[in-house]
């Protein structure tokens, strides 16, 4: 249904989109499946859509327009982002004739970006007392990434050879789980150098995702089972972990200076819609009805 905020309507197909997001989001975290929670993702979607119209709205009355030259900065990014003219037009639907849209759009962003950064820096500064408690109330965001080493035996068969080489690697783990030398079945076996059987410390994020799945998942010293990845068959062990653990606080006190910042301006925004909300006119509009009022 679509929406009418203080008499800006919003489209089905921009709440369309916004849900489709936030279904997605919660779909790769695994929280859901189907549709069971597609009323709840609607309603937030609204809500999302509602906040920043408002906010918008609230620039646009409140805070003076950019100036061309920061319209043209933000534009430039924005393009370099898509990977040049050519792709931004094919990514958005843009073209030649909607620039002046698009600069209208990017002249609001700005506005409202200043207006929040502004509830962000009024008021007093965090002490370093504050600062302080502030880690540690949000320890994780400030920890280090979990680090595993591993090393690997690959085998990459092409062809009628990867029966063959699947039977061998089944042998091969067989005897690493009945207690032969890892290093030892690699250097006879895998078709890596040498140099390429021990992989170090890596994060997430580095390797195949395939590859990370089976290694994060190892205890130490365990054998993986066989697992395939785009670069051939694999059997791992995992010889060293880093767990993630703290950072010192002298280090990042920069860092927990602008998390604490953040922090802030997402509270002051949320409060912002909400007194917002209150004068605002707000309309969900059954657009079957409305059709068929204007026919009659």
């Amino acid at each position: 249904m679509p929406l009418i905020i203080n008499g800006q309507r919003i489209e089905d197909a921009i709440i369309d989109n916004e849900f489709s997001g936030i279904k997605a989001h919660f779909e790769s975290l695994g929280n859901v499946s189907c549709c069971e929670r597609d009323p709840e993702f609607q309603q937030m979607a609204r809500d999302n859509i509602t906040g920043r119209v408002l906010l918008a709205q609230e620039a646009a009355r409140a805070m003076p327009a950019s100036s061309e030259h920061e319209i043209d900065e933000s534009l430039a990014k924005l393009i370099e982002h898509y990977g040049g003219k050519e792709w931004f037009f094919m990514r958005t639907g843009a073209n030649d004739e909607q620039m002046p849209l698009v600069r209208r759009d990017l002249d609001v962003d700005l506005r409202v970006k200043r207006m929040l950064d502004g509830l962000a820096d009024d008021g007093p500064q965090p002490t370093d007392a504050e600062l302080h408690a502030h880690y540690e109330a949000n320890i994780k965001a400030f920890m280090t990434t979990e680090e595993v080493r591993a090393s690997h035996i690959l085998k990459n068969p092409q062809g009628e050879r990867q029966k063959a080489a699947y039977d061998e690697m089944r042998d091969i783990r067989r005897q690493l789980l009945a207690g032969a030398d890892f290093l030892e079945m690699a250097k006879q076996h895998s078709e890596k150098a040498e140099d390429s059987i021990d992989l170090g410390f890596f994060k997430q994020g580095e390797l195949a995702p395939e590859f990370e799945a089976v290694a994060f998942s190892l205890n130490l010293n365990e054998i993986s089972p066989i697992f395939v990845t785009q670069y051939g068959m694999h059997v791992i062990t995992v010889t060293e972990r880093k767990p993630a653990t703290p950072r010192p606080f002298d280090e990042i006190r920069e860092e927990v200076r602008q998390h604490w910042r953040e922090q802030k301006r997402n509270d002051k925004t949320r409060e912002l819609v909400e007194r917002l909300k209150v004068d605002a006119k707000i309309e969900l509009i059954d657009a079957e009805a409305e059709a068929a009022a204007a026919m009659s």
